[in-house]
């Protein structure tokens, strides 16, 4: 069975060209006189090494508070499951909505959604299987800004590797928001696969289930290696992503049938071809982001898997012309529908920013105090030290 799109027609596809160019115009438009010094004030602020740090101490304090109350939580799990499974939703959220202010709000990147509006209206109502291209540094903060915006950001699962279960903060917390753990060894992983999604079927919350089926990012050498395997199986090559991975897709739709409703084919790229980086969200670098989001049926994907195999070749075989279509138009197909930021993952992360800075406050206050010589010349050098290394770092990772 294949995916059957309809062709836009001539002047719809004008009419996006116009919105895409009154997209670059007002990107372009100059600042009103007297913001340039403020706004340059402000971004230099945020290359800092000091608010770097803050960033960094909020996340992972908070982070294993988070784990902390999680773990306090485990009692619950034998007497009303699905309210520990909703608390630790909530848990996950005010950690995970961390990442998603660091992007909207303190590097001022907003995701430009392209959608369908009749499909725009069940977003965040229903369980979805939201299938995500690989290409980007910072698409999995892009992937959970949307579900930010429908509201199923605590709820939202993934595939990660097993090992991550075991680091504290985001490990601990998946292992409590129920995330399917692998090893990517598929005799391995089977069972475990198959239960962690069965256990999925009762969740209390909308839930949407996040995939890369191309297992990895995409690299150019990768992109050979793959182009290489797509020859040899008489498969249609691909210019921008990598072959995906069939047999974990199909086990996906096979154990949630029932359950979700939908899949979400989600194609992600940049304009002016940015190469975003995580670094550059962190010193405050606006990117500009655009996500197309196809809705399609679960029904429509075929049961067998050979024939599902075929379905998602065909589908990243479309996920590719959309990409080379944006490398020459600069837009995606559909209108562009994007919801309004919400306050919460900014309130949340100046919370825990104000909880976290007053104890450390009331420590420097003390170490002044104190008038130890050494513990405040310890404290000197590695505030000179501490921004060198930064950069240092910043430079080997660039």
């Amino acid at each position: 069975m294949l995916i059957l799109i309809k062709p836009y027609r001539q002047t719809v596809w004008r009419q996006h060209f116009r919105q895409c160019q009154d997209c670059f115009i007002a990107d372009r438009k100059e600042p009103k006189p007297g913001t340039t010094d403020k706004m340059g004030l402000v971004q230099w602020l945020k290359g800092q090494f000091l608010c770097h740090l803050i960033i960094c101490y909020g996340f992972l304090v908070s982070g294993l508070l988070v784990n902390l109350l999680q773990i306090c939580t485990l009692p619950l799990w034998p007497i009303n499951k699905q309210l520990a499974r909703r608390i630790n939703c909530k848990l996950g959220y005010s950690l995970t909505s961390q990442s998603v202010a660091l992007l909207e709000w303190w590097s001022g990147t907003e995701v430009t959604f392209y959608t369908d509006p009749a499909d725009y209206q069940t977003y965040g109502k229903e369980n979805a299987i939201v299938v995500l291209n690989h290409n980007f540094e910072i698409d999995f903060l892009c992937g959970w800004t949307f579900c930010d915006r429908f509201g199923v950001l605590g709820a939202s699962k993934c595939l990660a590797k097993k090992e991550l279960s075991y680091l504290p903060v985001i490990g601990w917390m998946w292992y409590f928001l129920e995330m399917v753990f692998i090893k990517r060894k598929w005799e391995e992983d089977k069972r475990s696969f198959v239960q962690s999604l069965q256990n999925l079927r009762d969740y209390p919350e909308n839930f949407w289930f996040l995939l890369h089926c191309e297992g990895t990012r995409f690299t150019e050498e990768k992109h050979q290696i793959s182009m290489e395997v797509a020859e040899k199986k008489g498969l249609p090559k691909l210019k921008h992503h990598l072959l995906p991975r069939t047999k974990g897709f199909w086990v996906a739709v096979q154990n949630l049938r029932g359950t979700v409703a939908a899949v979400y084919c989600c194609t992600l790229n940049f304009r002016n071809n940015e190469t975003p980086t995580l670094l550059g969200v962190i010193n405050g670098k606006k990117y500009h982001p655009d996500l197309y989001i196809r809705r399609i049926p679960l029904e429509s994907v075929p049961e067998d898997e050979a024939e599902c195999s075929s379905w998602l070749h065909k589908l990243y075989q479309e996920k590719d012309q959309f990409q080379e279509d944006y490398s020459h138009t600069g837009c995606f197909p559909g209108p562009v529908v994007t919801p309004p930021r919400g306050p919460w993952s900014l309130i949340n992360w100046i919370g825990w920013t104000c909880l976290l800075l007053y104890p450390l406050y009331l420590l420097l206050v003390q170490l002044v105090l104190s008038g130890s010589i050494l513990t405040i010349l310890a404290t000197v050098a590695f505030c000179s030290a501490g921004p060198r290394k930064w950069r240092q770092w910043e430079n080997l990772f660039k």
